[in-house]
């Protein structure tokens, strides 16, 4: 049966004659814009009359709904219009390789399409690895059958009459080389730490799976990944048990695991800040590729990095213990000038980090953070106090492969309680919401880039995945209420008085940022920071791949990001079954602009209250807008304005 424009395609399935397909011209756009694509788009429609199928460019073909990917695929939709007759044809597009090759990732339409305002639905016709074979433009007389087969996926569009926009949206979003002329080889991972559970690591094990990675998770007994009738046991290979307390036997017990394992394991992932280093001289014990160990340990420790950094280095001091605190000030020759933060040398979720005004303000903070790990796998007292910078701060992303950067986002990190001018002294760090893309000046964004590019090669890293975060010293925008009544940043009134901007380090983790934050940049901008950091635990040969993944959409994020917490604010048990899930089923309108969304603390669940220690929130929304920043922010004060949870004491 051959292909031609404009031709109806009466279907069979399974003996069921329910539908016929409406060619449409095969689009040969690959050629002209450098794309590895050629689209065959159809129409969709159920068949009223069976014998209405007369015509000079009709024909019938049958397919089954068992043999192939494509036929389930077309099978299960027909049945479906049949079943609920759509007002209007259905319009699919199947995309089909203009060259041949290797996939990259098998979900790399699934991935790179989510959140396409055009795309109802995306399925994908092609497995790790697979060799992909082009389809020759020049070949008279397409078969319709050899056509399809060639196809890797397809499209199922909202409305058939956005094809032209879909050619738009999808030269954004799939130019980039999503096949590869080598042959790629399936490799085996140890990940160190299976986290504690599903929720926050479910799509970076699923990215394993579309890279041809097989995982053996290394972790304690009773983790949730151990049992092998798990329902998630699917996405590893097998369950080592390991004792991985970060203490200075971890490297050690890694290594004879990875290498009793019966398979040979080819690189070693964790993302846990507290292991880095140990999992790093794992990988030397074993030959296997990694980055300097000193390095990580650098990282990890907040007064060291501090005491790298050329801006505000003698501002800072690193005390080893509490009790260093009074004979440090009797050495000082001028008073501290406060505010100041204090905080561990080692930690997460801005535990323990306080601003003080006053020195009786200084010791209790110095106290509280020099205890927080005193009694840790990782014991530390150690504490760093700094200044208060008062400027925007960031979270920066980087990827970044031989000292050259592959992918860099930046966004900005909203102040929190503690920076606000009237806050208390028991106010904290806690994140409020991470809005991407950054709002700051371009002459900033590039000052973020290239010096926090040096601060990492100045702790001695060539690659790797790294979030650090910092301030803008002297920065040309500042926090204000703006005439809408929405808080962004804004151009400041002083910039006579101001000097050059600086950037003011706070830390630099050398692993992927957050779950949470991981989700959002792989939504806005189409880079998956876990899968590269898989790539790169697996040398050189992956170079190629880690390139390829490493490139972002054409034209920049697809909406403006909001991942704002939903931070607590009393202490209690949680009285609301999920309360994210509730907010959405209330405020349905929102449902289209959430894009992810999880509640940390359900029904029965304890709420330490802001005054804990360990700090974890309620729920995160990550909010978009595809118009403007503006519209983000009001989006995001409605979220703020009407979430509710109930909590008894």
């Amino acid at each position: 049966m051959i292909v031609k424009e404009s031709c109806t395609i009466n279907i069979v399935t399974d003996d069921l004659d329910l539908a016929h397909l409406e060619i449409q011209p095969i689009s040969w756009l690959a050629e002209s814009h450098n794309f590895t694509l050629y689209y065959l788009d159809i129409l969709l429609r159920v068949r009223d009359d069976p014998e209405a199928s007369s015509g000079a460019h009709n024909t019938s073909t049958k397919i089954s709904s068992t043999n192939s990917a494509i036929g389930s695929f077309l099978g299960s939709l027909i049945v479906q219009c049949h079943n609920d007759p759509p007002v209007e044809p259905i319009g699919v597009r199947f995309l089909i390789p203009s060259t041949t090759g290797y996939i990259t990732r098998n979900d790399f339409l699934e991935q790179r399409l989510e959140c396409s305002p055009h795309v109802r639905s995306v399925y994908s016709f092609v497995t790790p690895l697979q060799q992909v074979h082009g389809l020759d433009r020049h070949t008279k007389d397409l078969d319709l059958n050899t056509t399809l087969s060639r196809a890797v996926g397809a499209v199922v569009l909202h409305s058939a009459s956005t094809f032209p926009e879909l050619d738009v949206d999808l030269t954004n979003r799939l130019s980039f080389p999503w096949i590869l002329p080598d042959r790629i080889l399936p490799r085996r991972i140890a990940w160190v730490q299976g986290r504690e559970d599903v929720d926050c690591i479910e799509r970076a094990f699923k990215a394993a799976a579309a890279l041809g990675i097989t995982l053996v998770i290394l972790d304690e007994a009773g983790h949730w990944l151990q049992p092998s009738d798990s329902p998630w046991a699917y996405l590893r290979e097998a369950f080592v048990e390991v004792d991985i307390s970060p203490d200075d036997g971890l490297a050690t017990r890694v290594a004879d695991a990875v290498r009793s394992y019966p398979e040979k394991i080819e690189g070693i992932v964790t993302i846990s800040d507290v292991r880095l280093a140990a999992i790093a001289k794992a990988c030397n014990i074993l030959g296997l590729q990694t980055e300097n160990p000193d390095a990580y340990e650098i990282a990890a420790d907040k007064g060291r990095t501090r005491q790298l950094e050329s801006v505000g280095v003698k501002e800072s001091f690193v005390l080893q213990h509490a009790e260093d605190l009074n004979p440090y000030l009797e050495r000082l020759e001028k008073p501290l000038e406060f505010p100041l933060v204090v905080k561990p040398v080692i930690g997460w979720c801005s535990d323990c980090v306080a601003k003080v005004r006053t020195l009786d303000e200084l010791v209790i903070a110095v106290r509280k953070a020099s205890d927080r790990h005193a009694e840790s796998a990782k014991k530390s007292t150690a504490v760093v106090v700094e200044p208060y910078i008062d400027g925007p701060e960031v979270d920066a992303n980087f990827a970044i492969l031989n000292g050259e950067i592959l992918f860099l986002d930046i966004s900005d990190d909203f102040p929190s309680p503690a920076d606000k001018a009237e806050s208390e002294f028991k106010a904290n760090f806690q994140e409020t919401q991470n809005v991407m893309p950054s709002g700051l000046p371009d002459a900033e964004v590039l000052c973020l880039r290239t010096q926090l590019l040096k601060s990492i090669r100045r702790q001695g890293f060539n690659s790797g995945i790294f979030h650090c975060e910092a301030r803008v010293r002297n920065s040309r925008a500042r926090y204000a209420e703006k005439d809408c009544g929405v808080v962004d940043l804004a151009t400041r009134t002083d910039l006579l008085d101001l000097n050059e901007p600086e950037i003011y380090l706070h830390e630099i983790n050398a692993r992927p940022p957050g779950y949470l934050e991981s989700v959002a940049v792989l939504l806005t901008y189409g880079v998956d920071y876990y899968a590269l950091r898989m790539l790169l635990a697996l040398g050189p040969s992956e170079a190629p791949r880690l390139r390829a993944l490493s490139l972002p959409f054409v034209n920049g994020p697809q909406f403006h990001l909001s991942l704002m917490i939903i931070q607590q604010t009393r202490a209690g048990i949680m009285k609301t079954a999920d309360a994210a899930r509730e907010f959405l089923d209330k405020h349905s309108e929102m449902k289209q602009h959430v894009v992810d969304y999880y509640t940390r603390k359900k029904g029965g669940d304890i709420l330490e209250g802001p005054d804990a220690s360990a700090l974890w929130w309620i729920a995160y929304f990550s909010v978009t807008s595809r118009h403007s920043r503006q519209e983000l922010l009001e989006r995001v004060g409605f979220v703020l304005e009407h979430f509710e949870y109930e909590i008894e004491a």
